[in-house]
């Protein structure tokens, strides 16, 4: 396995200033964004790099510096530049107060906003004439380069990449496919930090453990911009039950939480104690409502509603059963469902497809509600499969992307509806297991069980 360790720079001048960076280098880091560069540094302290790649501008120089300055005995990786990570090129904004671009540039402001893929700029090619300049496709076509030549060099080691806000989304979106469409539907916050595990090259099988980490930085969560006004949704896996613990299959078998479950869901019960949370939807089986029930013991006003569409994948007959078992009942069938799971009908229970309609129909009935009762924060309680779906729903993926992403027991992933249902979601954090392990990686129980 290739892990990949991205994080974006600190917070600089042009971030406080609400300016346009783009490829610019004129801005560096302020005293916060230095600060915030050392907790990523302490962080990472541990951890053993075989190389480090950073973007050439100075806010991402500086910050790969700051992270890297260990001990001489620890610092033996390289430490390279690498103009692959440069910013995306926004060559006529760059500079601009984004309300100046918004107001100068009215249309092509809405169109990047709202369909970035089309997004087009014309700029002096040298000869004194213009050229269309796609800067979202453009990062795509470079954040794809960077990937066939790291991992080309580096399989198996454990990379660190320091870069920006914009190409950091296209590594992750090129990564697991997602569209340029979509390019807005990832944050990436100052420093935080987002974790990949390939195994083997560009367009192989890939993994997205957690994404916009910011725990480090004394943050809960990631902060919400100040013009949200849609609505936030917390959604969460349940803690771990004895058929995790030993990976057996339980599907819908009502499998309840054990003491270290128990422990998990206490752990996000204060993980998100100063959490405004105004509304609470479960699935109604055991293992995710006594999670919700742990979490609102710091919330005791909120009322907790169920929703059958978010229960568990049914597995039918493998329900019960341990790997080995099924691979015996059922010969070669865990092997398809490892690598093309979207075509994998479980005997007698679900597929990935009826999984998709109804946990999607129960998501769009939540947000609905919620929106009509003018509600902001809503906690969600599922279970991995469930959550999977939704995320890849989420991003316009299909039950194809399903193992791309990792829901660990009692992790929280953070969805923001900031125009409300009039605009896309946006996948502010995912996976998010400080709070249970004290560290980046997440160590809980794995898989769809």
């Amino acid at each position: 396995m290739t892990r990949v360790i991205i994080v974006r720079h600190g917070e600089s001048t042009y971030n406080i200033e609400k300016r346009i960076q783009g490829r610019s280098d004129a801005s560096e880091l302020t005293s916060k964004g230095r600060q915030q560069a050392a907790q990523v540094k302490n962080v990472l302290a541990n951890i053993s790099f075989d190389a480090v790649y950073h973007s050439p501008l100075r806010r991402a120089s500086q910050t790969a510096a700051i992270i890297c300055d260990r001990q001489p005995e620890q610092n033996q990786f390289p430490i390279q530049k690498s103009d692959l990570l440069r910013e995306i090129d926004l060559t006529l904004w760059e500079g601009m107060l984004s309300e100046e671009a918004k107001t100068k540039f009215s249309e092509d402001y809405r169109v990047w906003k709202g369909t970035p893929h089309r997004f087009v700029m014309m700029v002096p090619d040298g000869s004194g004439s213009v050229r269309e300049h796609f800067p979202v496709l453009a990062l795509y076509q470079q954040a794809e380069r960077f990937w066939r030549e790291l991992l080309s060099k580096h399989r198996g080691q454990t990379i660190l990449i320091v870069a920006h806000n914009g190409i950091n989304r296209a590594l992750i979106s090129t990564a697991l496919g997602i569209e340029p469409s979509r390019y807005h539907s990832l944050q990436q916050s100052n420093c935080g930090i987002s974790v990949l595990n390939f195994t083997g090259g560009f367009g192989e099988t890939v993994q997205l453990e957690s994404m916009n980490q910011t725990q480090h930085l004394g943050e809960t969560l990631p902060s919400l911009r100040p013009k949200h006004r849609g609505i936030r949704i917390l959604l969460v896996r349940h803690g771990e039950t004895e058929w995790n613990r030993k990976g057996q299959f339980q599907g819908q078998i009502d499998i309840p939480l054990n003491d270290n479950g128990r422990a998990q869901a206490a752990k996000a019960q204060k993980f998100l104690q100063d959490t405004p949370i105004d509304f609470a939807v479960t699935s109604p089986m055991a293992r995710p409502r006594e999670t919700a029930e742990i979490i609102l013991q710091s919330h005791p006003g909120v009322e907790l509603d169920y929703h059958p569409g978010l229960k568990e994948i049914s597995h039918g007959l493998w329900e019960g059963k341990f790997e080995a078992e099924i691979e015996q009942e059922f010969p070669g069938d865990l092997e398809l469902w490892r690598t093309v799971p979207e075509q994998v009908q479980m005997p007698e229970g679900e597929n990935l497809q009826q999984v998709f309609q109804r946990a999607t129909a129960a998501w769009q009935d939540i947000i609905h509600q919620a929106i009509a009762q003018q509600k902001q924060t809503g906690l969600v309680v599922a279970h991995d499969a469930t959550n999977k779906t939704l995320i890849c729903h989420l991003l316009g993926l299909t039950g194809k992307n399903f193992w791309n992403f990792r829901q660990g027991n009692g992790a929280v992933t953070v969805i923001d509806y900031p125009a409300g249902l009039d605009g896309l979601p946006v996948l502010q954090a995912m996976n998010i297991t400080s709070h249970l392990t004290g560290s980046i990686f997440d160590r809980t129980a794995a898989g769809a069980l």
